[in-house]
């Protein structure tokens, strides 16, 4: 079941890290690792939303995900969306920047550091939308209490995670205008880079929102408009089209499933940034990544095991978080890359185990209830 389900994962990781000793030495393969292991990390919970969803379609579009899916998924948003980050952070066409990272490679790194700013304010600014946007939300089942009930008291207050977000942009440029008043005024444009990019990240957290909201609001209405025609086929004894029913919410699905991949893998190739500057490594460490999260997906719905640990998503936004400040913090100062590629690895591997141990109280706690109330109990208290 493994092996059939993450065969071509393994063979892919298998090429990609082999092809990184050849690009670059050991250095590479240990880049190209992190780089698989936080994409992994990062897009868990874009996996168990993925599974959500998929399980409701049918075989057909189940495979025109997971291949036109994977196309767009692996060859689209992470292979292609790096050259155009730096094409546009750096003023250059896609071709010249492809002819860089390859022919090139110093003037290319150059360019991705100089353009650095730009992008790690950009990037910071999304991936910290998605985070305040999880912990200003009230949710049933909360990891670390002390943290995240307070927070979701105070998500109460509209906008809130904008006005947060808009703060930390601000003390951001404000930093850099003050260090560049130091030095003489050396980068003072700088600060002004900054402020833009972030904003245009915001801006585009909020268009992926917007369109994720409507085609889930479009599939809502076309799952509610479904149970009405079977309910209606019912009491007429007659049987429902399944191409209608099938057709219309699984395109919707399908459609829904894309911006949502799109906007989780934006934050692997953004946060991807603040380990590598290499687009080669890059493209080979978050291709391997988006292979195991594909095969992620089909084993959760083959398995039926969504809710085994439901401290995963918390800590890939806890992550998600964690990115966020490393990037807005590298903007003026380094921070090395394996303390960013390991603080991902270190929250998942701790929200892992405390969903394990989660699990184990639960199931003492059923082998010892008497009553079916007693388990919940339990449950409420961990």
């Amino acid at each position: 079941m493994v092996l059939k389900t993450f065969g071509w994962s393994f063979a892919i990781t298998a090429l990609g890290l082999v092809a990184a000793v050849f690009y670059d030495g050991w250095t590479a393969f240990g880049v190209v690792a992190i780089l698989a292991v936080l994409e992994i990390s990062l897009s868990f919970d874009n996996a168990v939303v993925n599974a959500g969803i998929l399980k409701k379609m049918n075989a057909f579009w189940q495979k025109i995900f997971l291949t036109v899916g994977v196309l767009i998924a692996v060859f689209g948003m992470r292979l292609v969306f790096p050259v155009v980050i730096v094409a546009i952070s750096a003023k250059l066409g896609p071709i010249e920047a492809v002819d860089l990272a390859f022919n090139q490679p110093d003037r290319y790194q150059q360019l991705v550091t100089d353009a650095h700013p730009s992008i790690a304010s950009f990037g910071g600014m999304f991936l910290l939308m998605i985070f305040l946007d999880f912990v200003f939300e009230e949710r049933d089942i909360q990891w670390l209490r002390w943290i995240e009930r307070p927070l979701a008291k105070l998500g109460k207050v509209d906008m809130l995670s904008v006005c947060v977000a808009l703060i930390a942009l601000l003390i951001a440029s404000v930093t850099v205008a003050t260090q560049a008043h130091q030095h003489g005024g050396v980068h003072v444009d700088k600060a002004a880079t900054v402020l833009l990019s972030g904003v245009a990240g915001l801006i585009t957290y909020l268009i992926v929102g917007g369109l994720s909201g409507f085609f889930e609001n479009r599939l809502e209405e076309e799952e509610e408009r479904e149970h009405e025609a079977e309910e209606e086929a019912k009491r007429s004894g007659k049987k429902p089209t399944a191409v209608v029913l099938a057709g219309k919410a699984a395109f919707f699905m399908f459609l829904y499933l894309e911006v949502l991949d799109a906007s989780f893998s934006f934050d692997g190739v953004i946060g991807a940034f603040a380990i590598t500057n290499d687009i080669v490594l890059m493209a080979l460490g978050l291709g391997i990544g988006a292979m195991y999260v594909r095969s992620l997906t089909v084993y959760l719905v083959r398995q039926g095991t969504l809710d085994d640990y439901v401290y995963l998503e918390h800590g890939a936004h806890y992550a998600i978080g964690a990115l966020a400040v490393i990037l807005l913090v590298t903007i003026q100062y380094e921070i090395n890359e394996v303390i960013t590629g390991l603080v991902g690895v270190v929250l998942i591997a701790w929200s892992f185990f405390s969903s394990v141990r989660r699990n184990k109280k639960l199931a003492a706690a059923e082998g010892k209830a008497t009553d079916p109330g007693e388990k919940a109990e339990v449950s409420s208290g961990l």
